[in-house]
């Protein structure tokens, strides 16, 4: 496939599974844009991915590797339906894949869950991560205890990051101002808290392993917490159990151990959330006490007409993340994703035009990051085979450039990026940190367009 002939794609979205499915397109001789609403690239793995676990975040390398390809180019600082919109990139590219990912969290459903003091772990992680949106946000950490509903990895991250010294956060590339609040954080008691039994709990071996291995902080369990009934002993030694059956000896070493340290990590399983209580901020957190019911990897939790409640004047709700629609394109608001058969986006029963969608705004926020690439490798078969053997009539990366300096919109390409990333990593050795993250768009900017030097605070609000 020659230069002028190439497939022209634009990909929306810059966290892994944009990358990955540009990666495919680009091995298949396409020419890819990459647009981005954010300066900065890599999505979750820069926003999501706790700073105490840099060896997930080296997959910027290889992404980075995708970027130098002579067919490929970045469009950072450019916000679909505002600088441009799907119609208009379906008009300029063969194909447009959404790949924006999962951006909001999943609602509770109970009362009180907007009380001053509940929080969505969303916020919270984005907030440490140093995200441009959620830099603005307080999180008060006066209190006592704090209560954690989720048994995940994300959960976990938070639990974490409450119960780490701040030596130890501190030689990480947690942001400034998330660093600055944790050391003056007063929460001593964490309950991560899940409405089903240990064979259940989503969170991996490796992130359940290393809340056991935290220097100011003990695990606490008991150990009619681990009573296992016989369908959770049957999913234990399933073949498909046996992740879970890995975590729960893990568990096993925590069953009986006595709190010497300043800070606990309490674990509690069969609580599902009832309410969220306090006068205008919050107090307790409420639960049914459950019991599961029916086969094996189908068990619900059922509550047992039993209340528990415990008490925490601060609420993180790890529940789950949740797509956003793109207007222009088919949403179902439900599962919060796009609807599609292989990738393909379907409207209604039949497939839209030119437009495709991979990563978790197709499949739902589900894996780790690798996981992403055979979701998009399956997008970018699909497309390959709706292509025709006719060459491409589609301006790509011309018609983009021209409508976006026709309003005023200066992109951030892959060079302009790798100042702020040069930037940030600079600011960080400064304080012994592997980077310290810009929290401004308009730093970003300042950086990418006009040099280093322009910048006064590393770091600004």
């Amino acid at each position: 496939m020659t230069a002028t002939s190439a497939r022209k794609v634009a990909v929306i979205g810059s966290g892994p599974s944009g990358f990955y499915a540009s990666e495919a397109l680009l091995e298949a001789g396409a020419e890819v844009d990459l647009i981005e609403r954010l300066p900065t690239p890599f999505g979750l793995v820069r926003f999501g991915v706790a700073p105490d676990h840099p060896k997930l975040k080296s997959v910027c390398q290889n992404f980075t590797q995708i970027a130098g390809h002579e067919r490929f180019a970045f469009f950072g600082n450019v916000t679909l339906g505002r600088d441009v919109t799907v119609d208009e990139l379906r008009g300029f590219y063969d194909a447009v894949v959404i790949a924006s990912g999962s951006s909001t969290d999943r609602k509770l459903g109970v009362p009180g869950e907007d009380l001053r003091g509940s929080w969505s772990a969303t916020e919270f992680v984005s907030w440490y991560n140093g995200h441009p949106d959620f830099r603005g946000r307080t999180f008060d950490l006066s209190c006592d205890a704090a209560v954690i509903l989720g048994h995940g990895n994300v959960a976990i991250d938070v639990c974490r990051i409450l119960s780490k010294s701040v030596d130890e956060l501190r030689q990480t590339d947690i942001c400034a101002h998330a660093l600055e609040a944790l050391a003056e954080s007063r929460i001593r008691d964490v309950h991560l808290v899940g409405r089903r039994g240990p064979a259940q709990a989503k969170w991996t071996a490796k992130e359940l392993r290393e809340i056991g291995m935290l220097s100011e902080a003990d695990v606490v369990l008991g150990e009619s917490d681990l009573a296992l009934g016989a369908t959770c002993e049957a999913e234990l030694a399933d073949l498909r159990g046996v992740a879970a059956a890995q975590s729960f000896k893990i568990l096993r070493t925590f069953e009986g151990r006595q709190r010497e340290r300043a800070k606990a990590i309490h674990l509690h399983f069969n609580l599902s959330p009832r309410a969220i209580e306090g006068a205008g901020h919050v107090e307790r957190a409420v639960f049914d006490r459950c019991s599961l019911s029916g086969g094996a990897f189908s068990q619900v939790a059922e509550p047992t007409g039993e209340t528990v409640s415990l008490t925490a004047g601060a609420v993180f709700r790890s529940v789950g993340y949740k797509g956003v629609a793109t207007d222009g394109v088919p949403f179902d608001g439900r599962s919060g994703t796009i609807p599609h058969q292989r990738g393909r986006v379907m409207d209604g029963a039949a497939p839209a035009p030119g437009l495709y969608v991979a990563g978790w705004i197709k499949r739902g926020p589900s894996g780790v990051i690798g996981v992403n690439r055979a979701c998009s490798l399956e997008t970018v078969e699909s497309m390959l085979a709706d292509f025709a053997d006719r060459p491409s009539q589609a301006p790509g990366r011309a018609a983009l450039r021209s409508s976006l300096a026709a309003r005023g919109v200066r992109p951030v390409d892959f060079t302009s990026w790798s100042r702020i990333d040069a930037a940030e990593v600079a600011a960080g050795a400064a304080l012994g940190k592997p980077r310290e993250k810009f929290t401004s768009v308009d730093t970003m900017l300042a950086t990418a367009f006009g040099g280093v030097e322009t910048v006064s605070q590393p770091c600004c609000a």
